[in-house]
């Protein structure tokens, strides 16, 4: 090994270089994601999701207006149309968002454009979108496939660039964030829609970012280190991670703000999706610090170890 290489090795396992062991305590995140996940999935099982007009049969009217109009005295004419499933109101300074658990009839609409024209705002226009049952099924089937594909692509991608046990590592990770963020969904009772699966596979991007430039810094600095011992693969991952962190925390961050920004003074049209997009960044840099890198370290050990058995036995 030459004086260069000497240098780089022990540069990368000088155990001063970090000052948070973040794979001594991975297994407290580890404990944390697992407790998650089991919630989710009994939160899941047990309320599932609030889907919107976009994946349940049933009709959105999108209302504007040129006076704003409060809530209550929306959701009363409403009643008084006659619609007797769900429905949701949602009002701002010049636009009234009604989704309906029932498909409108054409007469029917020609009646509520009538009514509410008379009773708030002659110059109202309206935009009416209905989903029946056929179709609400085809956008959950293409919602789901769309994630999927997604998850493919990156495991390939990952595989090919680094090796598996990345790809699966970060495949892992990435399916973490999302489930946590579906699972604030089910506990709150949020509306998921088509801007919820569009923010979805945004998040899924930013985490999937952090995770390889993670993985990039792993990989570069193995190039250099000579692993002798699981400890070594400890002190690389540990170094790797807080080369990294700086810049992990402050794109996240940079991201965040924008989309709280949208979540606070954003249209309704788009409070879902800025809310999803607030959760699932702050999910994502946890999952790509904390448990994708640890996750790949325990099965780059495991392979270390069956390697060492192998030859012993041979």
């Amino acid at each position: 090994m030459t004086s260069k290489n000497k240098n780089a090795n022990k540069h990368y396992l000088d155990t001063d270089k970090y000052k948070v062991d973040f794979v001594k305590l991975s297994k407290y995140f580890f404990t944390f994601s697992i407790i998650i996940t089991l919630l989710g999935v009994i939160v899941l099982s047990i309320f599932g999701l609030n889907y919107g007009v976009d994946f349940r049969e049933g009709s959105s009217i999108d209302v504007t207006v040129n006076k704003e109009l409060s809530k209550a005295e929306v959701e009363q004419f409403v009643v008084g149309q006659g619609f007797t499933k769900d429905h949701t109101v949602q009002t701002s300074s010049d636009r009234v968002t009604v989704r309906l658990g029932d498909v409108l009839t054409h007469d029917q609409e020609i009646k509520f454009k009538k009514d509410f024209q008379a009773k708030f705002d002659p110059k109202a226009s309206f935009e009416i979108n209905t989903v029946d049952v056929e179709i609400a099924r085809e956008l959950q089937t293409n919602a789901l496939l769309s994630v999927a594909i997604a998850s493919i692509g990156i495991i390939i991608y990952v595989s090919i660039r680094f090796e598996w046990r990345f790809a699966i590592a970060a495949i892992i990770a990435l399916l973490h964030t999302s489930f946590i963020v579906i699972s604030v969904f089910s506990i709150f009772r949020l509306e998921v829609n088509l801007t919820f699966i569009l923010a979805i596979l945004t998040i899924i991007g930013y985490s999937i970012n952090d995770t390889v430039v993670i993985f990039d810094r792993i990989r570069e600095n193995l190039r250099f280190a000579k692993i002798k011992s699981t400890d070594d693969l400890i002190r690389l991952v540990n170094h790797s991670i807080s080369q990294t962190m700086t810049r992990s925390i402050n794109t996240v961050f940079t991201v965040f703000i924008a989309a709280f920004c949208l979540l606070l003074f954003g249209s309704e049209s788009i409070r879902m999706f800025s809310l999803a997009m607030t959760i699932g960044l702050v999910c994502g840099a946890y999952t790509s610090i904390f448990i994708a890198s640890p996750l790949w370290l325990v099965l780059k050990n495991k392979a270390k170890k069956q390697n060492e058995a192998s030859k012993a036995t041979t």
